[in-house]
């Protein structure tokens, strides 16, 4: 959703979040499946983390979602040179 694109991605959906559970002053909706509108994706907004309900690593567009990746990375340097502190909150 933050970039307007749709990827084709592997799933197996045993379960679902249901948005309108989340609390959304901690977590925003970053994907939806434009199949059954069920959440492909949760970006969290007082811990630097994310989620994603699809396999990234699968082939259906094998580098598609590696900017998934990247930013997981992204966020282990900035742990790493100490920009970020997971321990902020309890």
């Amino acid at each position: 959703m933050e970039n307007g694109r749709t990827y084709i991605t592997s799933q197996n959906h045993g379960y679902v979040v249901l948005a309108e559970k989340l609390d959304n002053r901690k977590a925003v909706v970053s994907h939806i499946n434009i199949n059954d509108n069920t959440v492909e994706g949760i970006k969290y907004l007082d811990t630097p983390t994310f989620t994603v309900q699809f396999h990234p690593e699968a082939s259906p567009g094998p580098k598609d979602t590696e900017y998934l990746f990247d930013r997981f990375m992204e966020l282990i340097d900035m742990y790493k040179n100490r920009r970020i502190n997971y321990a902020q909150k309890k």
